[in-house]
Order: C-alpha cells, then structure tokens, then sequence
C-alpha cells in the first residue's frame, strides 16, 4: 500500500496527497489508513483512488473507503446503519450476519458492509466448562469457581484502598502459567473437599473463538455496518433494508435471537421525534408571543397562517436544487424550517401592527390596511433581501466544508421569498375580513357640474 501512495504522494500522479498515517490493531481486528488531499476539492477523487487502486486485490483483506463526516470528529459516521444480531448461539448469529453481508450490496448498490467481530472463528480459545457435581459437592457455585479463574487470569476486583487523597484498586492474582496443563493444576481451596484443582472442577477445552466479544445490552451481539451511498437518503436506506434484506435475513435467524437496528438507524427516528416536538413547541411559543403582542388571538391567527404557506416554500427550494445535485433532508435543513419560523413572520407581524394601529386611529380598515402596506413595503424588501442575498452563497457557490448548510440556506431562502410574496398578496385580503361596507355622504361626494 505504501509503495501504491508514492507516487501520488510525491506528486507524480493525480490526485495528489498531501500526507497520510495508518493504524491498526492486533487479534485480527484490521486497521485503517487516512489519507488527506493536497487539493481538498478533490477529497472524492482519493476517496476513489483508495478503493479502486490502493485497497485492490490485496490478498486476504476486505477493504473500503469513505469520506469521513465533517460532524463527526472522532473518526465515525453520522450516516452510518447499524444491524445488531444478538442472541446466545454465537454460530447462528454469525449465519444471519452473513445472510446480511451478501444481501445488503443486491439491495443497495454501492455499500460496502462491514461485520464486527469478523465472521470466522480463527482466534485460539481456551473453554472451561463447570463439572456441576463436583463443584456442588465441594460446597462452591459457578460465581465462585468464576471468581478464582479470573484470580488466575487477568486478575480478581477486591475492592478499594482509600489513603484519604485517592482510591487504588485491590486486585488479586494468582501463579502464572504458561499452558492449558499448567492451568488444571493450580489449586482452588474449596470448604466441603479441601483444596480442589481447576483441572478437577471444570474441564479444559482448547477451540477457537471470534477475534473479538461484543456485547450491547449485556447481550451477545454480532453487527453489521454499512454506509449508504451519498446519493441515498437515510430514510430510503432502511425502507430499502426492512423490504429486501430483512425478510431474508429473519429467516435464517433463530428462535431465542433477535435483529435490531443502530447508529444512525436508530439516531434518526429519535431525531425526527425531537425534531418534530421542537417545532411543534416553537408554534406554540410563537402564537402566544404575539398573541400576547397584539391582544388579540385573531390576529396572532393570521400571522400564523404565512407559516405553511413558507414551509411549502422551503420544501420547494430543496426539490429544485436536488435537480442539479443531491441534497437530503438531514438534520440541519431541518433545523433550518424552525430558523424560518422566526424569521418569515417578521413582515406579516409589521403588516398586522401597522394595520391595527390606523384602524385605532380612526381610518376605515381597507384605508388602513393600503397605507400600512405602503409605510412597510421597503422594511419588509430590505429585510427578504437581507436573508435571501446573505443565504446565496451558501445555495450556488458552497465553500469547501459549507456544503452541509446548502440544505439550511434553500429552505431558509426558499421559505422567505414564498412568505413576503404571501404577504403582500393575501394578508391584506385577509386582514380585510370583517370590514364593514362605508356609506359616503353626500358632503363627501366631489361637486356635479350643472
């Protein structure tokens, strides 16, 4: 792999990189190596120089390549899927897990699944299995024989020692040994038959294991994680996995075992949820403050109903530059209809104000209604200009690492231009409910030529 880099590392080949670092980790576990671009504009490119010409064909390795999420600075994914197969038979669960590691890529073209610990068997394992007769007769249990093979082994949890500035751990350890035959003999003092061998309370087995436990819940757990393509859409992934993979991975799952899913998976459906109640409170906040404002729940009504009306907007501006490129509808382009909230009904609420105010002062309500459109028609440009003008670059020009707000900037844009022009055309329409038709009197009327 290191002579593969050279050359683009020395500049020699395109796309150049700037530097790079592995790492990796015993037990058959893996390792991963980074590579940063000379020209950031490029990351994609060496993103498909890692998988097409530096992670090929090298022997006995299943290898892929991501871009790492700028959210995320300890080296995950924030589009990450997780499948946890937890269940006590550890073979079965590693079957499923394959069912999924095959069926994934048919369903999802573009993924590449990783399992966690490795499906094979391959890791040297010693198995002690309790002679339940001989433990019981010797007045011991399973927690106890359990206790002294961890004295034996990595060491036994005493308690603490407390010096009055700090607390350091008592561990108990007892004789090295150096062979499973070594191991059967170490003692073990037992209170009904004296002192009793390991050898003589459990029996030895020398198998093979996974490279690694994993464990979520207190449960055995076998995972499975892929990323979806950039293209696809969190949503879409799943509906794709519950339809094509999910069947044929439950039937090859046990009885006693269970599939779930992880990561951004699981991430996303708490998202929407609290998403959905933060804007739901945001309304709520929202319609007593100006409630509050106007004295008048009517009037805070009317405010409110620019807020669909925006909302379609903002929707509408993501489907048009989705046609140009791909943007999905995450977390931030959410937060950005909850930022609309605040900001769309700042030209209905100077409209209602301004409107209220005339009426106060004695004009009829169509009179107060044209001259308050008239008095606030350039605050209410300026401040859609503001918004939509600063937001621009985000939408057609995004910077290297600004591409997460694009999504933010067309709802924030799209939301606004749609509110001012519901706002100039229909408030006043509906500010007009409720008028009362005027009689003009005959000293009002203009003077008749005879």
């Amino acid at each position: 792999m290191i002579e593969r880099l050279k050359p683009y590392l020395e500049g020699k080949k395109e796309p150049g990189i700037k530097y790079y670092n592995f790492s990796a980790w015993g037990g058959g576990g893996g390792g991963v190596v980074v590579a940063y671009a000379a020209d950031p504009r490029k990351t994609k490119d060496v993103v498909d120089l890692l998988r097409t010409v530096i992670l090929a064909d090298l022997p006995d390795v299943r290898a892929f390549a991501n871009q790492g999420s700028l959210l995320n600075v300890d080296g995950g994914n924030s589009r990450e899927i997780q499948l946890h197969f937890q269940g006590p038979d550890l073979d079965a669960l590693m079957k499923s897990a394959g069912v999924a590691m095959a069926q994934i890529p048919q369903a999802i073209p573009g993924t590449f699944p990783q399992p966690f610990p490795e499906l094979a068997l391959s890791q040297p394992e010693l198995q002690l299995i309790p002679d339940e007769w001989r433990i019981s007769r010797a007045g011991l249990d399973r927690n106890a024989v359990a206790s002294a093979l961890r004295a034996f082994t990595g060491g036994l949890w005493a308690g603490e020692y407390f010096d009055g500035n700090e607390r350091l751990d008592i561990i108990v350890k007892g004789n090295e040994w150096h062979s499973p035959e070594e191991l059967a003999e170490l003692p073990v003092m037992t209170p009904g038959a004296g002192v009793q061998t390991i050898g003589e309370l459990a029996t030895i087995r020398q198998t093979v294991g996974p490279s690694q436990l994993s464990r979520v819940n207190g449960h055995r757990t076998v995972s499975v994680n892929f990323e979806p393509p950039e293209t696809m859409s969190l949503d879409e992934a799943l509906t794709l996995l519950r339809e094509q993979v999910e069947p044929k991975v439950r039937e090859t799952l046990p009885a006693n075992a269970q599939m779930t899913y992880a990561g951004s998976a699981n991430e996303l459906h708490e998202a929407l949820a609290a998403m959905a109640q933060n804007f739901a409170m945001s309304l709520l906040i929202l319609f007593a403050l100006m409630a509050a404002l106007f004295r008048s729940a009517w009037d805070s009504f009317l405010v409110m109903l620019v807020l669909p009306v925006s909302t379609a907007g903002g929707i509408g501006a993501l489907q048009l530059i989705g046609l140009f490129s791909f943007q999905a509808l995450d977390l931030l382009t959410m937060i950005g209809f909850i930022i609309l909230l605040g900001l769309v009904v700042n030209a209905a609420i100077l409209l209602v104000d301004q409107t209220r105010a005339r009426e106060r002062a004695g004009l009829p309500r169509r009179e107060a209604v044209r001259q308050a459109l008239e008095t606030r028609a350039r605050p209410i440009v300026l401040s859609t200009l503001t918004a939509v003008l600063g937001m621009a670059p985000l939408i057609f020009m995004p910077g290297l690492g600004a591409g997460i707000y694009r999504g933010l900037a067309a709802v924030v844009s799209g939301g606004m231009v749609i509110g001012t022009l519901f706002t100039w055309f229909l408030m006043p329409s509906l500010l007009r409910l409720g008028e009362t038709a005027t009689v003009r009197r005959p000293a009002d009327m203009p003077a008749m030529a005879k």
